[in-house]
């Protein structure tokens, strides 16, 4: 079975980066399309970004702006979320969950999940 642990979040000021990663063990990371959540207090959760097995990335938060950016390293069962020019409204906990097919914003879909790692943006 599958484990993530996420790490690398933080408080960060508005404008400011931060880099994730979603260490995973236990199974071959590139059998799994990575996600990136994340859910604030009083909303839902929704998804950021996410990493195919095949390859290739999908960007859902921000896709026009792309701040966001996925990166896998299946070597080192990693996979990075850089995020840039960050915004109050990205604080929250960033999840990564894996799922053995492709990629989708939806959660319900992954199998695996993470603990979670806690944004918070903040002047």
């Amino acid at each position: 079975q599958l484990q993530l642990v996420e790490s690398g979040g933080g408080l960060v000021q508005p404008g400011g980066s931060l880099t994730l990663s979603c260490k995973t063990s236990g199974d071959t990371l590139n059998m799994y399309s990575i996600g990136w959540f994340r859910q604030a207090p009083g909303r839902e959760r929704e998804g950021v970004s996410c990493s195919l097995r095949a390859g290739g990335t999908m960007n859902y938060a921000d896709p026009s702006k792309a701040r966001f950016t996925i990166s896998r390293d299946n070597a080192q069962n990693t996979v990075t979320l850089q995020m840039n020019n960050l915004t109050p409204e990205d604080s929250g906990i960033y999840y990564c969950a894996a799922n053995r097919g492709g990629c989708n914003r939806d959660g319900a879909w992954f199998e695996y999940w993470g603990q979670g790692t806690q944004v918070t943006v903040s002047s």
